[in-house]
């Protein structure tokens, strides 16, 4: 019997994160396809009446996206596609609202995903004169602007979440860490355990 409960313990450790990963990959294409693949299916089933209703269309609505956006890539490595993207750029971050959100996301997906990535300085953080210590990214090295000299932003992420605290510390309570900074976000967002035997 204990091997069985074993075996069962042993058997949901490998499928859990299996499983959820698909699902969570299944909600996002789910809430894409309810919203804009089957939007621009039906645009199409517009512009072409013999495509059917259904999967077809937004299968045809998704190919239609990744399309869109692999063209977006290329206008935008155009000096005209640039000039046009950053016109369009300026023109939302004067929307009071839409500003604040915009400027928000932007500049989070350029920190993540862009060539000017921002979480690529790792550092240990000493805290409470040294005995504790946390991981994070220095998102900025100069805090003068806000008359906070000597001083660096930190971001700490949380453990099996994607939200995160920003500190401000002093210069001399950061360390530099020599590892990838794709081993360190790992390593936090997974609450330590990753990497272990």
């Amino acid at each position: 019997m204990q091997r069985l409960i074993r075996f069962f313990f042993q058997g949901l450790l490998i499928l859990l994160p299996f499983v959820l990963t698909v699902y969570l990959v299944y909600l996002i294409f789910t809430m894409l396809n309810e919203t804009l693949f089957s939007a621009l299916g039906s645009l199409l089933q517009l512009v072409f009446p013999a495509l059917e209703a259904g999967w077809v269309s937004d299968l045809a609505g998704g190919l239609v996206t990744l399309a869109l956006i692999i063209l977006t890539g290329m206008f935008a490595s155009f000096y005209l596609g640039r000039f046009f993207l950053n016109l369009f750029d300026a023109v939302l971050t004067r929307i009071p609202l839409v500003k604040m959100l915009y400027n928000s996301l932007r500049d989070l997906f350029n920190a993540l995903l862009g060539d000017n990535k921002r979480f690529d300085k790792p550092v240990a953080v000493s805290l409470m004169s040294g005995e504790v210590m946390v991981l994070g990214f220095i998102t900025r090295e100069e805090m003068e602007e806000f008359g906070l000299k000597d001083k660096v932003a930190v971001y700490l992420p949380q453990s099996y979440n994607f939200a995160g605290n920003v500190l401000i510390v002093d210069k001399d309570k950061v360390r530099p860490l020599d590892i990838p900074a794709g081993t360190v976000t790992t390593f936090i967002v997974s609450g330590g355990v990753t990497g272990k035997p």
